[in-house]
C-alpha cells in the first residue's frame, strides 16, 4: 500500500473530472509532462472506473486514485480498475474500514473535529479538508490543528494557482487538490500543452516553497 506522503509526493493531487474515458491517458500524460505524479479521477461521472482502468494499465508512472467515492460499491470498483489510492468528499466509516481490508489507501473528507476522530480511530492521519475554502482555509485548518497536531490535511475546494502558495507555507499541509490546472473545458478541448503548463507552473511554486 502505497503512503499517503508518497501519493502527495509532488504537492499538488489534480481533481480530475473525465465524461469520455478516451481522455483519461492524454490528460495522464499531460500532468506528467508539468511534473505532477499522482492523480485523482472522481466518480462524479460514468467514465470513471473505465478512467482509472486505462490510466493504470497505459500509464504506469502516475498514480492514479479515484475521488468522490461515497459508498463501498464505488470503492470496489475503484480498487478494481487499479486505483492505489481512494478520496472521499466525507467521513464514512464503511469506507474507512472496507479500504483498510482491501490495502488501499484512504483520505477521508473532514471539515470537524467529531470527523477527525473518526478518522484517527481507524489510523488515518492525513485528511481531506473539503471545501476548504467555503469552511474557512487555513483559519479553520490552524484551529483544527491544535487539538490534533498529529495530523496534516490535502486542502481540496477553491485552491487555485492565486492561494495555493499561502497553503503550501503551512506546515499542516501535505499538499493541496485542485482542479485549475485540468478544468473540464481544458480536457474537453483536448488542451494538454495547457494542462502540462499550468501543472508545471503549480509543481514549480511547491518546489519553490517547499524545496
Amino acid at each position: 500500500m502505497l503512503t499517503v506522503e508518497q501519493v502527495a509526493a509532488c504537492g499538488v493531487v489534480p481533481v480530475v473530472v473525465l465524461e469520455d474515458a478516451e481522455q483519461a491517458v492524454p490528460t495522464a500524460k499531460a500532468l506528467l509532462k508539468g511534473g505532477i505524479t499522482a492523480m485523482e479521477i472522481t466518480f462524479r461521472t460514468a467514465a470513471a472506473k473505465a478512467s482509472i482502468a486505462r490510466v493504470a494499465a497505459e500509464v504506469p508512472q502516475m498514480i492514479v486514485g479515484a475521488g468522490t467515492v461515497v459508498n463501498v460499491e464505488q470503492l470496489h470498483d475503484a480498487v478494481e480498475a487499479g486505483a492505489k489510492f481512494i478520496v472521499s468528499p466525507g467521513t464514512d466509516e464503511d469506507i474507512i474500514v472496507e479500504a483498510a481490508k482491501l490495502d488501499v489507501t484512504m483520505m477521508p473528507g473532514v471539515v470537524t473535529p467529531s470527523e477527525i476522530m473518526v478518522g484517527l480511530k481507524h489510523g488515518i492521519r492525513v485528511f481531506k479538508f473539503f471545501p476548504a475554502e467555503s469552511f474557512g482555509g487555513l483559519k479553520t485548518i490552524k484551529a483544527l490543528s491544535g487539538p490534533f497536531p498529529q495530523i496534516k490535511f490535502i486542502p481540496t475546494g477553491g485552491i487555485n494557482q492565486n492561494n495555493a502558495a499561502d497553503y503550501f507555507n503551512n506546515a499542516k499541509i501535505q499538499a493541496v487538490g485542485g482542479s485549475w490546472m485540468v478544468t473540464k473545458d481544458m480536457v474537453a478541448s483536448a488542451d494538454f500543452e495547457g494542462i502540462a503548463a499550468k501543472s508545471k507552473a503549480a509543481t514549480d511554486l511547491f518546489k519553490e516553497i517547499r524545496g
